[in-house]
């Protein structure tokens, strides 16, 4: 039973479930200068998730959630918008909640950035504190979508409870955690494969993943590079033994 993981560019992933349920994280696809043209459109999404309300994050949830109604999780401000927007089924939760959605246990932890939804005229509009993602899918992997963050000494509890397989990071700097936060994280979260993000969109995201190289031969995971819109495999066996 294989997980499927497809970079959508910046933030944004679709993970296949065993059981081929379509989870996407932080939709922006349509402004997206590093997804593929062939992903421009999402045929088929079950469950979208969103880590906080900057547009390079919820840039085609409205669309996507008017289109395809998938289940929508969320921080329970941004998750309620959603709804406003023509989302039918919202699934609204808070930090540390768990839920189980298609046949994945989704646990929402925490995340250090700022939140807020970006209206016509210039304002905001509060959206909730700004969150990760744990998932646990039936063949008892887990991934850890981080979210727009920086480090923080809880990711160690994240760790301890949830020891996640998989931890997508942020390593673009300025907005996020740069490299050497994100070397310190993977110190903290120890997962067993570290697929960077949130780097190289724009110059000011000058984070190099390459330089994860040496905190991986140190903590003996696997970082993967991942190409926008091609998909990976992730089976037990892709996984570095520990």
């Amino acid at each position: 039973m294989a997980i499927y993981i497809t970079w959508l560019g910046h933030s944004a992933f679709r993970i296949e479930s065993p059981e081929g349920k379509i989870f996407l994280i932080d939709p922006w696809i349509q402004g997206n200068p590093r997804c593929p043209e062939s992903e421009k459109h999402q045929k088929k999404v079950d469950v979208l998730l969103c880590t906080h309300g900057h547009g390079d994050h919820v840039g085609d949830a409205v669309s996507i959630c008017q289109e395809l109604q998938p289940t929508v999780i969320g921080i329970y401000e941004l998750a309620s918008w959603l709804g406003s927007k023509g989302a039918k089924n919202i699934a609204p939760m808070n930090k540390g909640g768990t839920q189980e959605v298609a046949g994945v246990k989704v646990t929402m932890v925490h995340a250090l950035h700022s939140s807020g939804i970006e209206a016509e005229d210039g304002s905001f509009i509060y959206a909730g504190e700004a969150c990760g993602y744990v998932l646990e899918f039936s063949n008892g992997l887990k991934v850890y979508h981080a979210g727009d963050t920086t480090v923080f000494g809880d990711m160690k509890l994240i760790h301890e409870l949830y020891r996640p397989d998989v931890a997508i990071l942020p390593v673009g700097d300025n907005f996020t955690m740069g490299i050497r936060e994100a070397e310190y994280a993977c110190k903290l979260l120890r997962p067993r494969v570290v697929i960077p993000m949130h780097f190289g969109t724009f110059p000011v995201l000058r984070g190099n993943p390459q330089d994860l190289r040496s905190v991986a031969r140190e903590l003996n995971f696997d970082l993967w590079e991942l190409t926008p819109g091609l998909r990976r495999k992730l089976t037990a066996k892709e996984l570095v033994a520990k």
